[in-house]
């Protein structure tokens, strides 16, 4: 081998072995957890306190000493305090049902470790993992390595004591990370005092709700586009769990960041669970919420817009909403590429009424007039051209914070239900 040959190959060799000695070191930093557990959330039932929190990506990467977002796994934080005189068994299944065992959450992030590091790393996951019996008049901590859910994480946490009392919680954790729209709305601000009704006449509410527009329009208010076919009754925390406990996802403000990841999945054909809705406009403004629920592809996916009216009904919030089922994506002469929606808007209606009381986030629920209809024959259309035909019901619905079990579930016919 000539002197040149020689010196690449000490070159790539020394290369090598700093990269493998680099490779060598894992040094996670536990002592990170104190900026976590600034944000824990406390609950207590009979006796039992439970405290959880969330860590973002860079927190977990500082306490794991590994990149564990970049391979879908969310660790979640859990300390179980039994002053109860009954052993109670944890169940993590609960909070998901896909979990990640610590050795598993391990062996996925062992990457280019070196041998040494792999038995260190593995130590100190089981480690930090959790303990499902929890003695009496005594606490356990440790971490639940659970899939990925940006924005809001929403789990329900199952303890069942050896006596056969069940005690079930419900959290929803924000995560942080990501811009969320509803995020960045200063709901006390949007009206003036002036601006509010107070409502508690069933018949005047009714006709409130009746006269409120058809359809969403754009920023100018010029044109009509998707019909407003809901109505939600709730105070923030009531809709805000209703819908997380249902799946729904939250949806990322328009960013750089929030732009590039919509393009990688539209052109790919991924997912992307977080991504940013164009703005449809009611009372002079775009949404204050935009929910989702992705199929495995961006381009199809059900997505729902509410406002916040400046009304209540017997002293809890009106939301006026619009909810349609992207089910494909088509070319334009407006915006060159766009979602298509399912023209049968009425059947998305009825799976989000099906989907809060199977989740059992839904107390009562009716239909009332108000969008007017629209047959197949001849459909309307949304702002980017797309026909929908419609009943012209609006439903209206009463969520809860508070799980609702299926049977209690009424119907309030201030209209028929289509085919009656």
């Amino acid at each position: 081998m000539n002197p040149v040959g020689i010196y690449r190959y000490l070159s790539i060799l020394f290369l090598l072995l700093v990269a493998i000695q680099g490779c060598a070191t894992y040094h996670p930093t536990p002592s990170s957890e104190s900026i976590l557990l600034k944000r824990a959330q406390t609950q207590t039932i009979n006796h039992v306190q439970v405290t959880t929190a969330v860590p973002s990506s860079e927190e977990a990467l500082q306490i794991f000493g590994v990149d564990l977002y970049r391979h879908n796994i969310q660790p979640v934080w859990i300390e179980i305090d039994n002053q109860d005189e009954e052993a109670i068994w944890f169940l993590p299944i609960g909070i998901d049902p896909m979990y990640y065992t610590s050795h598993e959450a391990a062996f996925i992030s062992h990457s280019s470790l070196n041998a040494g590091a792999r038995k260190r790393m593995d130590r100190y996951f089981f480690s930090k993992g959790h303990n499902i019996y929890v003695h009496p008049g005594m606490k356990r901590a440790g971490y639940v390595f659970t899939n990925l859910d940006e924005g809001t994480k929403s789990f329900a946490l199952d303890l069942v004591g050896e006596d056969g009392e069940v005690r079930a919680f419900t959290f929803f954790i924000p995560v942080p990370g990501i811009k969320i729209d509803h995020r960045t709305i200063d709901f006390k601000g949007i009206y003036p005092a002036s601006a509010w009704q107070s409502l508690d006449d069933e018949e005047r509410f009714i006709r409130y709700i009746q006269k409120i527009p058809c359809c969403t329009t754009n920023k100018k208010a010029s044109e009509n586009g998707d019909p407003l076919n809901l109505v939600v009754i709730g105070d923030g925390d009531d809709v805000y769990h209703a819908f997380m406990r249902a799946g729904w996802d939250e949806t990322e403000v328009v960013t750089t960041q929030s732009a590039w990841k919509t393009a990688m999945a539209f052109f790919s054909g991924g997912r992307y669970r977080y991504s940013p809705v164009s703005s449809l406009y009611l009372f002079g403004r775009g949404q204050d919420i935009a929910l989702q629920k992705a199929r495995d592809r961006i381009h199809e996916r059900n997505h729902l817009r509410l406002w916040l009216a400046p009304v209540k009904f017997k002293n809890k919030l009106v939301w006026v909403g619009q909810i349609s089922r992207d089910i494909g994506v088509r070319f334009t002469a407006k915006t060159i590429v766009t979602h298509k929606i399912d023209p049968d808007v009425d059947e998305t209606r009825g799976y989000l009424i099906q989907d809060l009381w199977y989740s059992q986030g839904l107390e009562r629920f009716a239909l009332i007039g108000g969008v007017g209809a629209a047959p197949m024959q001849t459909p309307r259309y949304n702002l980017t051209g797309d026909p929908y035909f419609t009943d012209g019901l609006r439903a209206v619905l009463w969520v809860s914070s508070d799980p609702v079990p299926f049977e209690m579930v009424q119907f309030v016919e201030w209209e028929p239900p289509p085919g009656k």
